[in-house]
């Protein structure tokens, strides 16, 4: 089977008169109106608001669904003296989550404990294993973060047992038909907050586990930000890892949680950045997704995450190092299992038939820890849905990642008679069955996708937001451009085109990523491709080329240069 290498470069193109009073009225640069007209923002105030991203903006916690009620039980729980066990998730979302209402609890005088189920022993989300932790501690109050929107009979069980539960999520909800049309079916909870279950608010519905249980922190403190605000970085990491829409308050958490990781304020977090072998003051908006977060999930991927949640909440330094050292070893222990199980999927991949439908891979004793990883690598390398299963005592469990165009959750939901659970969001989701019906749901998949995309669909785009030339890659720009951070999901990373440009210099650094220098009408600027080496060959044999491209500062040894970080390139000949 091949990986997909084809895409289509789209060039976003605006009335230049318009952009040109955009930029006027909002006092920034041609490149940037373009950027923010893509974004859909405007006018000035939308555009100031954007680029100036304030605590003061943040939404009214008292807007999500059951959040009164919520507030209410835990206040009475503080009121009568219970112990409260907050029961989280194993991934990123989940612990910063659980850190961050259990030191709202503690600041508020409650008594509280936590629990964190084994990916292996215990499974996803709030189950048996919670009731019995919440026994075992005296606990008369659990409260969910990351979990527990299906946990039907769990809640029931807890219920029965004299213990009361709030959830706080933010999966999808279990679709229900009533007499008054579609809606919900929700867990027989004292509570229920989840953003999902709000019309569209983009304000709200976007948040994350550790969103949704900062806005449960800033209810407990009746709206008063600045007793809460120490919990922002916590917000940061969730939201960051859990790949929401960086809109609204989700733009607010990470811009403000960059900040207090920057100024290395927890203890935990500059212990992490020390064990990856970073200065301590080392700081990029990159430390976050690429080194932070791939350690803390590494806990929950192949041992127990609780000593993460110990980790984000301590304050004694000593711990905080001994704790990061085990998250380092766990963290190549990860690596190592992935590499191992990517091989093992590539090579039943090399003996398939191409076709149009998903990819679905199995394994006896996959280590489910990294087969969520395994399927986002390769569904960015072949462009297409990617279902990747560990098969056990005849069940196969697994976690499934999707492209744009394909709701993974929706079309799960249509092969419910297949599966024994699922569930997740539109582009990611984690579900169970009976090993022998894999071909089932394949070929079920297979039959919605053909219903619901066409060739374009298997076709990976490259929007550029707007065509510059070299010459309007300046310093001023690239700070421009530093004010639309945090980028990611929902705020993307612009997107700038030249054509005809001339490469030279061009070389490999680094054993596989593509330095080079471009020049275009006199003017010229450094340049490099990260993973770009296999194109070396095509920049060699090209006179002139074109490229996609973040321009960013590049400083090194003192000095400071502006440099484009290249998206994509392709001969110039191609229309």
């Amino acid at each position: 089977m091949q990986a997909a290498s084809t895409c289509r470069w789209l060039v976003n193109r605006t009335n230049a008169d318009y952009v040109e009073y955009v930029a006027r009225s909002a006092s920034v640069s041609l490149p940037l109106a373009q950027v923010m007209i893509n974004r859909g923002l405007k006018t000035a105030d939308h555009i100031h608001a954007f680029l100036n991203p304030s605590i003061e903006k943040l939404s009214d916690p008292f807007d999500l669904p059951d959040m009164q009620k919520a507030v209410g039980r835990i206040r009475q729980a503080r009121q009568r003296h219970e112990r409260i066990l907050v029961c989280g998730d194993y991934d990123a979302d989940g612990v910063s989550a659980t850190a961050i209402l259990m030191e709202a609890f503690r600041m508020l005088g409650i008594d509280a404990d936590f629990f964190i189920p084994h990916r292996i022993e215990h499974g996803y989300g709030f189950g048996p294993a919670g009731i019995e932790r919440a026994k075992a501690v005296g606990a008369s109050l659990i409260v969910t973060v990351d979990c527990g929107i299906s946990a039907f009979d769990t809640v029931d069980a807890a219920r029965s047992a004299g213990i009361d539960v709030v959830i706080t999520d933010h999966h999808e909800a279990v679709p229900a038909a009533t007499d008054h049309g579609s809606w919900y079916r929700l867990p027989a909870a004292a509570a229920v907050v989840n953003p999902k279950l709000l019309p569209d608010d983009l304000q709200l519905k976007g948040l994350c586990g550790a969103g949704v249980a900062f806005k449960i922190a800033q209810a407990l403190f009746d709206n008063r930000i600045g007793d809460v605000a120490h919990l922002f970085d916590l917000a940061a990491i969730g939201t960051s890892a859990d790949v929401v829409p960086l809109v609204g308050d989700n733009r607010i958490f990470v811009r403000e949680g960059l900040n207090l990781i920057r100024s290395n304020q927890r203890p935990g977090i500059q212990a992490l950045r020390e064990a990856a072998g970073l200065k301590p003051d080392y700081f990029k908006p990159s430390f976050l997704p690429y080194i932070l977060i791939p350690r803390i999930n590494a806990a929950g991927r192949v041992d127990d995450a609780s000593c993460v949640v110990q980790l984000l909440m301590t304050t004694d330094r000593s711990e905080a190092a001994e704790l990061a050292q085990r998250l380092q070893a766990l963290n190549q222990k990860r690596q190592e299992i992935e590499e191992s199980v990517m091989a093992q999927a590539l090579e039943q991949l090399a003996i398939r038939e191409d076709d149009c439908g998903p990819i679905v891979l199995a394994g006896d004793g996959w280590h489910p820890g990294v087969l969520g990883i395994v399927a986002s690598r390769l569904a960015d390398q072949y462009y297409r849905p990617v279902l990747v299963f560990s098969v056990e005592d005849g069940m196969a469990k697994g976690s499934a990642r999707s492209i744009p165009a394909f709701n993974i959750h929706h079309a799960l939901g249509e092969c419910a008679d297949l599966l024994a659970r699922f569930g997740g969001h539109r582009q990611a989701a984690g579900l169970g069955l009976a090993a022998d019906r894999l071909g089932a749901l394949q070929a079920r998949l297979a039959g919605i996708m053909a219903e619901t995309l066409t060739q374009d669909d298997f076709v990976r785009v490259i929007e550029i937001d707007a065509a510059v030339r070299i010459s309007d890659i300046t310093f001023p720009l690239i700070d421009e451009l530093s004010r639309m951070e945090p980028f990611g999901f929902g705020n993307a990373e612009p997107l700038f085109g030249c054509r005809n440009l001339e490469p030279s210099k061009a070389r490999i650094v680094g054993n596989k990523h593509l330095k080079m220098y471009l020049r275009q009408n006199g003017r010229g600027i450094d340049s490099i491709g990260f993973d770009f080496g296999p194109y070396l060959e095509m920049v060699e044999s090209a006179s002139l080329i074109d490229a996609a491209f973040l321009p960013v500062l590049n400083e090194w040894e003192g000095g400071r240069s502006v440099q484009l970080n290249l998206r994509a390139i392709r001969p110039s000949s191609i229309t």
